[in-house]
């Protein structure tokens, strides 16, 4: 039984956890660094301890620290929420020989997942489809282009260690890839330690598709539908919806049992996400596995009513799956926008004071916030400051929702991406759900550039 949870993480995930915990009686711990003492989440927990200096590795990937505050609360469990330390399988492992529980997957399955090449293999290995690509990493700028040559461009080069698109560049030519091979190498050893690259065929007008898993430790895995993800900047998603607008019953049916066989194969164990890029044709190829609850995962439980937090918990105290797949049923369609503070043109962030903030209000309209007004928007993390939710009885009702929720979301003080939103959701490509991975490129860059 867990009666006491640290949320290794900020901002609105840290909220999020923190209130499936007040749902479920159990206390909570929220760890912050100096730059997050006005947060709203320290003040929602019911202990509250500060970990150091704004820099993430002097505060929030400070895992002595974490896990020492972690002891003197006396705590059972910590909750990574994502980023951080959640997909980092020496922390999990640390926590465990520590007596505390990690509310995740096991270390070896992490770190087995968290190199993009060695979950290429396994995939593999299970049967999974996977994008023409390198099997491994790639040593040189010049192999790069031997195999560049032989894929054929368009590639795409991926750093294997990390996510949120860093390390991540779309190459054309041979001088392209050249730059490009080292100063992504770079930035990945800087921001992972870990400078392997690899690479895969782009898939033109793709799709970016993921399916959410549960597993727990008895052998049941099972998935909740899948969730469209495909517009995206700076290979970062920002929009996200439940279920696809194109995706066939037939499609949908084998994209879920694949990821569970995949889920199986592994030993997987907890809440995960198995993500897919989807041509025209509908077939679809492995693209990553997320080993952690993910920034979108609200839009699943608008549409299956499931809390994925609770069930995380639930999977960590070594209970079974109180659902069977059949017991999942879709209803309705949500999407989800993020809130960043960015210039919505250059996608830059803007980071400032907040003076005024309200949120939308009303029936099928969810937010997930990290900040209140008079509040600081600091440099030294995301620049996502919330999540809009919208959940309608059919796309086109969410779609007139989420325009109408937009339309009053006030944030002052400082730029964000608020109106790239409302010229999305305004968009006809977008209502018809042509949202394909070159949605920003194709639509809304050449309307900005115009105006």
């Amino acid at each position: 039984m867990i009666n006491k949870i640290l949320i290794a993480n900020r901002g609105e995930i840290a909220a999020r956890v923190i209130r499936t915990c007040k749902k479920l009686n159990i206390d909570t711990v929220a760890v912050y660094s100096e730059a997050d003492q006005k947060a709203p989440f320290v003040t929602m927990a019911d202990e509250s301890f500060l970990l150091g200096p704004p820099r993430v590795q002097d505060s929030y990937l400070h895992v002595e620290k974490i896990i020492s505050i972690a002891k003197e609360a006396n705590v059972d469990a910590i909750h990574p929420g994502y980023g951080f330390l959640s997909e980092n399988g020496a922390f999990a492992e640390k926590c465990e020989q520590s007596g505390i529980r990690f509310i995740g997957p096991s270390g070896d399955v992490m770190e087995k997942m968290g190199s993009k090449i060695a979950a290429r293999e396994a995939m593999e290995k299970a049967g999974v489809p996977v994008v023409p690509g390198t099997d491994g990493a790639v040593a040189s700028s010049d192999e790069a282009i031997e195999i560049a040559r032989d894929i054929g461009y368009p590639i795409m080069l991926k750093a294997s260690a990390g996510g949120g698109g860093i390390g991540m560049q779309v190459v054309n030519t041979d001088q392209e890839l050249t730059k490009a091979f080292e100063s992504n190498s770079k930035r990945a050893r800087t921001f992972f330690g870990d400078g392997a690259m690899f690479m895969e065929k782009k898939l033109d007008d793709a799709r970016h598709i993921e399916i959410q898993l549960l597993a727990d430790n008895h052998g049941n895995a099972i998935h909740l539908f899948e969730r469209e993800c495909s517009i995206q900047r700076r290979n970062q998603k920002v929009v996200e919806e439940a279920p696809s607008p194109i995706i066939s019953d037939e499609t949908r049916q084998r994209m879920g049992e694949t990821a569970v066989k995949a889920a199986k194969a592994l030993g997987y164990v907890s809440a995960g996400t198995i993500e897919f890029l989807v041509d025209e044709q509908e077939n679809f190829y492995f693209l990553e596995m997320n080993t952690r609850i993910q920034v979108e995962h609200p839009v699943t439980e608008e549409i299956t009513g499931l809390d994925i937090v609770e069930q995380q918990i639930r999977i960590a105290e070594g209970k079974e799956l109180s659902i069977r797949q059949s017991d999942v049923k879709m209803d309705g369609h949500a999407i989800e926008v993020r809130i960043y503070a960015e210039d919505p043109e250059t996608f830059f962030p803007s980071p400032g004071h907040i003076s005024a903030f309200e949120l939308p209000e009303g029936e099928h309209i969810r937010n997930e916030a990290a900040v209140t007004d008079d509040y600081d928007v600091t440099p030294y993390y995301d620049p996502m400051i919330g999540k809009l939710i919208v959940k309608g009885a059919d796309r086109s009702e969410a779609i007139s929702l989420l325009k109408e929720a937009l339309s009053t979301y006030k944030v002052e003080g400082i730029k964000t991406n608020i109106p790239m939103l409302k010229t999305v959701a305004d968009h006809a490509q977008f209502k018809n759900g042509n949202t394909t991975t070159a949605f920003v490129e194709t639509y809304y860059l050449p309307m900005i550039q115009t105006n």
